[in-house]
């Protein structure tokens, strides 16, 4: 074995995950296992997903590989950590990739791991491996893409290395490496439904403040509507799932190539339901009735706030409006509509939470989700605020998700506003639609009037700083 690949992704370790219950295969060490073969690597994959952190010290004494990479994003960080260790005890180089790694090399280097790999992984791998079997950590700056510590213990960082350009000239992801009947299993009985992830397109042109772009970069990469087709008709005579989840950032984002992809789905006899991601500005009726046409049946779209104020400065290049009549839009198609809003950003007070509750009045989306605004390291929304960053823990008792901002609302305000918020929308929906026995609406009633006075009593709480929160955010594990 040349390589083992793994990530930390634990199902029945994570509360939260278990209440979710929609498991997906870890496509990007797929993706890289698929292309070292061709290249001709020996590749192992641990699939974490439906395993423990014992099976994995007991594949590493077996196999003992002499290189592993892991995949780590904010969410794995804790099991990556401990993942280094257990890789150390077996004298294995540690090499890690994917979004978190990047922004705070030197915390992970230090930490136990050997090399970073920034951007996509395939062709760094590809360079690194030999190098590694043939001269160790000698002359490694000489490889683009990646970060290491010379030997006074100093991080280096190389040239970026190129995107790659041709995707559909790479192989599908590695499915038969793992089993994703046990995923399609989980989504079968939790959901009634089994689910196939894809992803047809690389990287994020547009610029909204808060999102991290470590990976792919802000370009837009897609694979051919042929190559793209090919796999999902693959998919369905080998898996024969019940739905797609398209991963793209943003899946209607080129509307030549989403015709063209519509009609090379249409020309194989494939139509599967599925559900995606999109943004209001690269939606119309007629990008709207091809999803449709398709088989989408939700689509999922970046809202994040009812204030035109607060989208601007988050540099989100959509319009209140738009959103609102794109969301009426789906539906008229029998398209569900979701949302994601961000509350507590930067320029949000009161009223333009006001704003999104009435936005969400308006718009009416099938189903929407909030989460409260943290700094992603190596943002823009992160260098704007870095200066007020709050935490009390050390780099590697915390994530990113647990850093706050200095003189935003409190903790406790955003809960009770997340608790008007949701009981609010709910109760408008259900004095318009009808049908909703009386019960069911005084409670609604009563959560959001409970959120509203507990927002106004704790509207004066803000974040304060810790004595030792700058020391815990710039400094080095203990």
């Amino acid at each position: 074995m040349d390589i083992l690949l793994a990530h930390g992704y634990f199902l029945y370790q994570d509360p939260h995950e278990l209440k979710v219950m929609k498991p997906y295969p870890p496509l990007g060490i797929l993706y890289i296992s698929s292309y070292l073969k061709q290249q001709g690597f020996q590749v192992g994959i641990f699939d974490s997903t439906f395993s423990d952190l014992t099976a994995f010290e007991t594949l590493l004494q077996r196999e003992r590989p002499p290189v592993v990479g892991i995949y780590t994003n904010m969410m794995t960080k804790f099991n990556v950590l401990k993942m280094i260790q257990r890789c150390k005890a077996v004298n294995a180089r540690v090499i890690l990739g994917g979004p978190e790694p990047p922004y705070y090399a030197k915390e992970y280097l230090d930490y136990g791991a050997d090399i970073i790999v920034k951007g996509e992984g395939e062709l760094t791998l590809a360079e690194l491996l030999p190098h590694l079997a043939q001269k160790g950590m000698r002359e490694i700056g000489a490889i683009n893409g990646i970060a290491y510590l010379d030997d006074r213990g100093q991080l280096i960082e190389t040239f970026p290395r190129a995107q790659i350009a041709d995707l559909s000239a790479h192989p599908w992801p590695d499915r038969e490496a793992i089993d994703l009947e046990a995923y399609m299993q989980v989504w079968k009985t939790h959901h009634g439904r089994s689910s196939v992830s894809v992803i047809q397109a690389r990287g994020c042109p547009y610029t909204c403040t808060w999102c991290s772009h470590s990976v792919f970069g802000n370009t837009h990469r897609r694979r051919t509507p042929e190559d793209a087709a090919d796999e999902v008709l693959w998919i369905k005579e080998r898996y024969n799932p019940d739905q797609i989840w398209y991963a793209d950032d943003v899946f209607t984002i080129n509307h030549r190539w989403f015709y063209q992809y519509a009609e090379a789905l249409k020309a194989r006899g494939v139509r599967l339901p599925f559900e995606c991601i999109s943004r209001a500005d690269r939606l119309n009726e007629q990008v709207i009735q091809t999803l449709a046409e398709m088989g989408c049946y939700r689509l999922w779209n970046g809202s994040e706030s009812g204030s035109q104020v607060v989208l601007d400065a988050m540099d989100r290049k959509v319009k209140v409006k738009d959103v609102q009549e794109k969301t009426h839009l789906l539906q008229k198609y029998g398209i569900e509509a979701g949302m994601f809003i961000m509350l507590g950003y930067e320029q949000e007070g009161i009223e333009e939470l006001e704003d999104t509750v009435e936005h969400l009045k308006i718009s009416n989306p099938d189903v929407f989700l909030t989460t409260v605004a943290y700094p992603i390291k190596g943002t823009p929304y992160y260098a704007e605020v870095e200066s007020r960053i709050l935490t009390d823990q050390a780099w590697e008792d915390r994530s990113d998700r647990d850093l706050t901002v200095a003189g935003r609302y409190s903790k406790r305000f955003y809960s009770f506003a997340t608790r008007w918020m949701v009981s609010e929308v709910a109760l408008n929906r259900a004095r318009k639609n009808g049908g909703v026995p009386l019960h069911r609406q005084l409670k609604l009633y009563l959560n959001a009037k409970i959120g509203r006075i507990g927002m106004e009593l704790s509207k004066h709480e803000r974040e304060t700083q810790p004595a030792h929160a700058y020391r815990a955010v710039q400094g080095t594990p203990r």
